[in-house]
């Protein structure tokens, strides 16, 4: 049974995705409740007959006072025994199938699937984003976005179902009810109504904008705590544990705030319920025993109508904390929707093609790019590695040399100029095409939270074991992985490395790196500072295993030690984001320029900035 009612929807049915999601809440939805149309009606109908069956109940109860008031036992069992029997019957069967079907509905269709089909896609959105937006914001504020308004969501649709349309039912039933018995009897009731009402809407337009400033604030907590445990290394080294508690402070203590103005609301709520709930009680049942003291009703009326409104007592107080609830999660899913609905900034063409990879040409065309600022970055830069050429990529930090990269990766689009490879503009081909035929391997080489065999196969998925050792023993870190084991006693390539390879060192991680990118195999190579995490011994492999990895590949090398790209094919200069020089190694020396005066000042073998510079 609950595998019938689990599999009504699937949330990771293909769908249509777009680049620009609606930024308003409704039309938001909408995409979302588009696959559960059918359930939700069946859901409501079922909510519908739940309900009804309370209601008749109560209507019953009071029919039963009647009955049992107009004879001897013996009298009322022959005239209306099969009939109490017949009420049984339906009590025991009847309405445990109405329920149960209507719970099931709820908690295993909608409850389960509503916010994992939300998660799952509000995350394929998000991994399309461009690297420059993640490092925008937190990824801790990110990431508690994503987990938050989902499930959220799922409670404000459970909400409704759950509260609003059983209540509804509950009340229209109440009326037909009391109208049946005493048309006057709808007075009380109509007046504690609208007062209900007028209290419901003051509490949605307050609690709305409290709840989506509270979400925000629980999110801004979280990126701050986040924060501080990723660079936990940075807050033990230079002792700023005080520092922390006091960043993460502000902004708890701001949730906080939020938070109480938000609860403040609620007991305004509630204390004002209590009282139009007493005089809803009072008006109801008073003015149901003044009719049967007139003779204008019957016991079983008043009985009726004393539990009809002692059971709208318990629910009103049930229905106005689940529309509180709605509207708090759908300010939580409006907070989420910040990140959920931010359009993808760098998408591809429509008529994009994958990249026919050819012979690995390079073509920089004039080329800026300030990130949006004006200044810095690469300015009119024009460059044309040939295809198999190693080329050495040097100049002081800031110069552009990280820029240029990725550009190349088209990790941002050019601001003007372009670049191809082998004739197509990057801009023109499929992103994903485009760095299938890129390796690279980063100075600060971060590693997945998974096995050392996941790291290294995640360049390659598809390659084998065999493959895969070949990589590891190249990159020189098959002997090392073997003696790795971590806290859950994963040993050897199974073994963990911990959140961004925190339990390796930077060696050990730069390795895993360099095995992955080896896996790879791809035809352009990028090295960015590639052995700068390496002691000399292992330097020297390396650097011989990069150059038998390099023949017949397309190589840019960035490096701040030059002897690591001495034996280059061509070195290239940047400076203030302008080619200034470009040649050979001897050829650079020869010319007396700024690579010379690099070569000349190095201290062991690095190349100093424009701070050590300017401090001789």
């Amino acid at each position: 049974m609950f595998k019938f009612f689990e599999g009504l929807v699937d949330p990771y049915a293909p769908y249509i995705q777009t680049d620009t999601p609606p930024r308003t809440l409704w039309p938001f939805l909408a995409d979302y409740i588009r696959p559960f149309r059918k359930v939700f009606l069946a859901t409501g109908l079922f909510s519908m007959l739940n309900a009804g069956t309370e209601v008749a109940l109560l209507w019953y109860l009071g029919r039963m006072v009647d009955m049992l008031s107009r004879g001897t036992p013996a009298e009322v069992w022959a005239a209306h025994g099969t009939e109490i029997l017949s009420v049984g019957a339906a009590i025991l069967v009847l309405r445990p199938m109405i329920g149960g079907t209507n719970v099931a509905l709820l908690h295993n269709t909608i409850l389960t699937n509503f916010g994992t089909m939300m998660r799952w896609r509000a995350h394929a959105h998000v991994l399309r984003q461009p690297v420059g937006w993640f490092e925008s914001d937190f990824a801790g504020r990110i990431a508690n976005r994503i987990m938050q308004a989902p499930p959220a969501a799922g409670d404000a649709v459970f909400q409704v179902f759950d509260a609003v349309a059983f209540a509804s039912t509950t009340l229209i039933g109440a009326g037909l009810m009391l109208a049946h018995a005493d048309v006057r009897l709808l007075i009380p009731l109509v007046l504690w109504a609208l007062g209900y009402v007028t209290l419901m809407r003051w509490t949605i337009r307050r609690a709305g904008p409290a709840s989506t400033a509270s979400s925000a604030a629980r999110s801004a907590v979280t990126g701050r705590v986040v924060d501080s445990y990723t660079n936990i290394h940075s807050v033990k080294l230079f002792a700023q544990h005080g520092r922390e508690l006091a960043y993460a402070k502000e902004s708890i203590e701001a949730a906080r705030t939020t938070f109480q103005k938000e609860m403040r609301i609620v007991t305004v709520m509630d204390t004002v319920l209590t009282f139009l709930n007493g005089l809803m009680i009072l008006g109801v049942s008073g003015w149901a025993i003044f009719l049967w003291y007139g003779g204008l009703a019957t016991v079983g009326v008043v009985a009726a109508a004393v539990a009809l409104v002692l059971r709208l007592n318990s629910m009103t107080y049930w229905i106005m904390w689940a529309t509180t609830n709605l509207v708090q999660n759908l300010g939580t899913v409006q907070e989420g929707m910040q990140t959920i609905t931010e359009p993808i900034s760098l998408v591809d063409d429509k008529d994009a093609k994958p990249l026919r990879f050819q012979k690995g040409l390079i073509e920089v065309k004039g080329v800026s790019h300030h990130y949006g600022r004006g200044s810095g970055g690469l300015q009119d830069l024009s460059l044309t590695v040939r295809p198999g050429e190693r080329i050495g990529l040097i100049g002081r930090s800031g110069a552009g040399k990280s820029t240029l990269v990725k550009l190349i990766l088209r990790f941002y689009d050019t601001e003007s100029g372009s670049i191809e490879i082998d004739g197509q503009n990057i801009a023109h081909v499929t992103q994903d095409s485009l760095r299938a035929q890129i390796g690279m391997v980063q100075q600060d080489s971060s590693l997945m939270h998974r096995s050392v065999r996941d790291n290294i196969l995640y360049a390659n998925p598809e390659a084998g074991e065999e493959a895969m050792l070949a990589a590891a023993r190249k990159a020189e870190a098959h002997d090392f992985i073997l003696t790795l084991e971590d806290p859950q006693g994963r040993r050897g390539y199974d073994a963990h490395v911990g959140e961004r390879g925190v339990k390796l060192s930077g060696g050990q991680r730069q390795r895993v790196a360099l095995a992955r990118v080896i896996l790879k195999d791809a035809p352009i190579l990028i090295l960015d500072e590639a052995t700068s995490a390496l002691d000399s011994e292992a330097e020297a492999a390396i650097q011989k295993a990069l150059f038998g990895v390099m023949q017949g590949k397309t190589v840019i090398a960035i490096a701040h030690r030059l002897s690591t790209i001495a034996a280059m094919d061509r070195i290239v200069v940047l400076d203030g984001g302008r080619i200034v020089e470009e040649g050979t190694h001897d050829a650079l020396l020869a010319r007396n320029g700024l690579y010379a005066q690099f070569w000349s000042r190095q201290s062991g073998g690095f190349l100093r900035d424009a701070v050590e510079e300017a401090a001789e």
